[in-house]
């Protein structure tokens, strides 16, 4: 079953899906080589609490953290550690949050200074396809055709797109019906009505599309050990347009700020 948001409702997501945006500002402003995952997400969760809200994702299936940090070839889902980040190193950061009864969720990867300009363009890639998929994302159109617009767009530069994790509605439960996966086919899948709130989450790796589990039940690996980027928004969709609920801007500009995170030009 589809829960069609009311204005009320998009209001709500937002006000928590800008809290997410924020936090990952400020998790943005103080990571650098040498800094640990259970840092960045102690940080995350007084930050999130602080404001009034809980941690989304913390407890949720039983995770144990308030952040998915996922460096290098680990695609999502991974446990901060307290392994220090090295300056050759991505990381992909996914936050969620928890309040007024309504759930915001958001993600983004960043790249230490050192990171390859080769690995650099995965995550340029990735980002765009974000927004290739949010721009399909329309009243009258398919779930299909925002993973065409994702696939399509990423493909074409010589990446895969992860098959088994897809993106998902979201209100008042973290992950809600429909699916949204980064791949499809033009006209197919679930008809986008006014009032859909979704989130999408390209997940795209270097290499092969193929990932494994990791024994701790969670964490998502690259089968081939090759780097993968992710980025999300969650975006309200009316009649009148689709809106972006968060706000990575916010992010880029705390990126702007911090000389050990590689500043490259992002879609925003």
């Amino acid at each position: 079953m589809i829960y069609y948001k009311t204005q009320d409702d998009i209001e709500h997501i937002r006000e928590s899906c800008l809290l997410v945006s924020k936090t990952l500002a400020h998790v943005a402003s103080i990571l650098k080589p040498g800094v640990t995952g259970k840092k960045l997400d102690q940080e995350a969760e007084s930050f999130i609490l602080d404001h009034g809200a809980k941690p989304g994702f913390k407890g949720y299936g039983g995770f144990p953290a308030t952040l998915c940090i996922s460096p290098n070839a680990c695609v999502v889902h991974g446990i901060p550690t307290d392994e220090p980040f090295g300056d050759k190193d991505i990381i992909s950061i996914d936050c969620g949050s928890f309040m007024n009864d309504y759930f915001g969720d958001s993600a983004f990867t960043f790249a230490m200074g050192g990171v390859e300009d080769d690995v650099m363009e995965l995550l340029v890639t990735t980002n765009e396809s974000l927004y290739k998929g949010i721009e399909a994302a329309v009243v009258g159109n398919r779930i299909g055709d925002v993973g065409f617009a994702i696939q399509q767009h990423t493909e074409q530069k010589g990446y895969s797109v992860v098959r088994e994790l897809v993106g998902h509605g979201i209100g008042k439960s973290l992950h809600e019906a429909p699916e949204v996966p980064n791949f499809g086919k033009r006209g197919r899948g679930p008809k986008i009505n006014d009032g859909l709130v979704i989130a999408i989450e390209p997940m795209i790796n270097m290499g092969v599309k193929n990932v494994k589990q990791m024994k701790d039940g969670w964490t998502i690996m690259t089968k081939d050990n090759k780097p993968s980027a992710h980025y999300e928004h969650t975006i309200a969709i009316t009649k009148e347009k689709t809106e972006t609920l968060s706000d990575h801007s916010l992010i880029e500009e705390a990126i702007k700020n911090n000389p050990e995170i590689r500043n490259i030009s992002l879609k925003s």
